[in-house]
């Protein structure tokens, strides 16, 4: 933006972070604006390693520069020569030019803008970059909450194969620990009744109706999280460790080859909806 013949730019970024985390570059005239402009992006923005750099170019010609004599460092040099002259018996003349050719004896600094008077602009110009990047983000949202629809989608899908799989996996049970104690006790007859018991006893250590109704009521939360109006990144997270912990157990408590498969994609999609919720305040 230009103002009163400054032009003044800013720059923000952000990248994946499970929290806020704000780094500001200001030129150093400005460092006392810090926490005023930061406040400025906390306000605006909840979550994420969040860059901004600003620039203010006053332009060369106007800039005004102040010149001071250091005395007392130019009294020392002088000082200084005179005893070098007199112990190697050499000229004490001392030209003007060599004195302000001594470094630092002429002092010079530009004058400092009104702070005050670029408070105002500066946070207009830090809310205009945010106004643009809220436009990027809201097309990357539009993409990003596809691919979490999407990937919601396979999850149930995978969650369906299992649940059809339900009796399926007990009558596996009962037909492997049959052929097991046969293969054991070829000539003894096999107790029916103490079968029952066994695969009875595996079916309720096996039962995973409660680990499905459970993920599919987070999966349905994680739906209505995606329409809010706030900032739902971090639910997001604990939403999708929830839904981990669900399919661990399931794929446990079943004990099958299938289940186990299956299990493995359905965490795979999880491993990305959790990338993917990194980029969601």
């Amino acid at each position: 933006m230009e103002e009163a013949g400054k032009r003044l730019e800013c720059e923000v970024k952000t990248v994946n972070h499970r929290f806020r985390d704000i780094h500001l570059r200001l030129p150093r005239a400005f460092q006392t604006l810090e926490e005023e402009l930061k406040a400025v992006l906390t306000s605006r923005i909840s979550r994420g390693r969040i860059e901004a750099t600003v620039q203010v170019d006053s332009g060369q010609e106007s800039l005004t520069y102040h010149l001071q004599v250091n005395e007392p460092l130019a009294e020392s040099y002088k000082n200084v020569l005179n005893a070098l002259a007199e112990k190697f018996a050499v000229s004490k003349k001392v030209s003007l030019d060599t004195l302000c050719q001594l470094k630092d004896i002429i002092i010079f600094e530009a004058e400092q803008p009104d702070i005050e008077s670029f408070r105002p602009l500066l946070i207009k110009l830090i809310e205009g970059a945010v106004d643009s990047l809220d436009k990027m983000r809201l097309k990357e949202g539009e993409n990003l909450l596809q691919d979490f629809l999407e990937r919601l989608e396979r999850i149930e899908a995978y969650l369906g194969e299992i649940e059809g799989m339900v009796s399926q996996i007990v009558e596996d049970y009962r037909i492997r620990l049959k052929e097991k104690i046969s293969r054991i006790v070829q000539e003894i007859e096999i107790d029916e009744g103490r079968m029952a018991q066994e695969v009875a006893f595996f079916a309720e250590r096996a039962d995973i109706a409660e680990e499905i109704v459970r993920l599919r009521s987070h999966i349905l939360q994680f739906r209505e999280y995606l329409s809010a109006a706030e900032p739902v990144g971090r639910r997001l997270d604990f939403l999708i460790q929830e839904m981990n912990r669900e399919v661990n157990t399931l794929s446990t408590k079943a004990s099958n080859a299938t289940v186990s498969k299956i299990a493995v994609e359905m965490k795979g999609e999880l491993e990305r909806l959790r990338e993917q919720a990194q980029n969601v305040e």
